[in-house]
C-alpha cells in the first residue's frame, strides 16, 4: 500500500499509538487490530455492554480493565519499529489491517499480551495460525493470576 508514494514496508513500520488494548494505529494512518486477541473496552460501546452482559460484570469494572489493557498495549509498542505477519484475511469489516505484531527484538505482541493477561481470546476461523499458542498462554496467565486475572 501507498504511504507517500512509497511502498510500505511492512517488516518495518512505525506504531504511532495504541487505540486500546488491541488496536494500533502506523504510521501510514492504518489502523491494525491484533489477530487472536480481544482486550476489555474503555469507552462506552455496544461492545462493553455486550462484555457486561456476558461476563456479569459492572461496566466500570470492564472499563477500568480496558484502560489496564491499553496501558500495557501502549508501553509495549508505541512509538517502537515493528514488522507485521498477516494471516489468511487481512482486513477486517472496520477496514483495519489485521496482523501478528512482532517487535524488532522478536517480541510477538499479540502473543505477549495474552501471556501478562492483559486479553482473552477471539478466534475468528480463518486467522487461527496461532490459536494453540494464544490458548496455552491464556491458560496459564489465568492459572498463574497474571494481569486482569489478579
Amino acid at each position: 500500500m501507498p504511504f507517500g508514494g512509497k511502498t510500505v514496508d511492512y517488516t518495518d513500520v512505525l506504531v504511532t499509538r495504541a487505540v486500546d488494548g488491541d488496536t494500533l494505529v502506523l504510521e501510514t494512518g492504518e489502523r491494525v487490530r491484533l489477530i487472536g486477541i480481544d482486550t476489555p473496552e474503555m469507552h462506552e460501546s455496544d461492545k462493553l455492554y455486550r462484555d457486561s452482559d456476558s461476563s456479569q460484570q459492572d461496566i466500570e469494572i470492564i472499563k477500568a480493565m480496558g484502560r489496564q489493557s491499553y496501558e500495557f498495549t501502549k508501553r509495549l509498542v508505541e512509538g517502537k519499529r515493528v514488522s507485521l505477519e498477516f494471516d489468511v484475511e487481512k482486513q477486517d469489516r472496520y477496514k483495519r489491517m489485521l496482523a501478528y505484531v512482532y517487535l524488532k527484538d522478536g517480541t510477538f505482541v499479540n502473543a505477549e499480551i495474552v501471556k501478562q493477561g492483559y486479553a482473552s481470546l477471539m478466534t475468528y476461523p480463518p486467522n487461527v495460525k496461532y490459536v494453540d499458542l494464544f490458548t496455552r498462554l491464556y491458560k496459564e496467565a489465568r492459572e498463574n493470576n497474571r494481569g486482569l486475572w489478579k
